[in-house]
């Protein structure tokens, strides 16, 4: 009897935060904060600082910000085509390094810092999820995460949490990065501002189908050597 009761209490409870959770996420939306972040990020594009601002975005977005690099990436690509790849080298690098505060607010911060950028973001079930993930291979698990629309500060923080090897964060960030910046990069180069419409509606599906076919040619290299 006992048991039932203690078990209803925590139900309840997992119920009060859940529904505290859900209101603070439509708060946040109600007054259009994210929305107002997106276009605050975009109007860096149209200044003389663009390229700083892309290399603080890509670094803050890999640790703490909700924004990620792209939608900035694309439209200073869109504004001058022949720096397209410097952009994405900027990007690359500054998440990289981004990366690596994630990890060290993991590592040591997590219970004063990194727990309140979780929750902030409702990040919670996948940051237990990726733990599991990382039981199994920690490497490849970044490098999805890097390259895929998932939530990369999730990553960098949880595999400071789990002690995944700090070179393994590094090389698999420098990877997947490099690929998700120059993906976009190079379409926009090669394919102009037409591009960019196709990028903002499929860009999703890309990143995926893309690290597929990454996965894939590892696969064939390592049967075939």
């Amino acid at each position: 009897m006992d048991e039932n009761k203690a078990e209803a209490s925590e139900n309840t409870e997992i119920k009060k935060k859940r529904f505290h959770e859900h209101v603070l996420g439509l708060h946040l939306y109600a007054f259009g904060i994210l929305r107002r972040m997106y276009d605050w990020v975009l109007s860096w594009a149209h200044t003389k600082y663009g390229w700083v601002a892309l290399f603080i975005l890509a670094f803050a977005e890999a640790s703490f910000f909700p924004i990620p690099p792209d939608v900035l990436l694309i439209a200073l690509c869109v504004s001058l085509p022949s720096s397209s790849f410097r952009f994405a080298t900027l990007s690359t690098i500054g998440s990289v390094l981004g990366g690596i505060l994630g990890y060290y607010i993991g590592y040591g911060l997590y219970e004063s810092v990194g727990i309140k950028i979780i929750e902030a973001f409702h990040y919670q079930e996948a940051f237990d999820t990726v733990g599991s993930l990382y039981l199994d291979n920690a490497f490849w698990s970044i490098t999805a995460a890097g390259f895929t629309p998932l939530p990369y500060k999730v990553f960098t923080i949880a595999a400071g949490v789990w002690k995944v090897p700090l070179l393994t964060v590094v090389l698999a960030s420098l990877l997947s990065r490099a690929s998700r910046f120059f993906l976009v990069a190079g379409l926009l180069y090669f394919f102009g501002p037409r591009m960019k419409e196709f990028i903002d509606k499929y860009f999703n599906w890309l990143t995926v189908a893309f690290f597929v076919l990454l996965i894939g040619g590892f696969v064939v290299i390592k049967l075939v050597l």
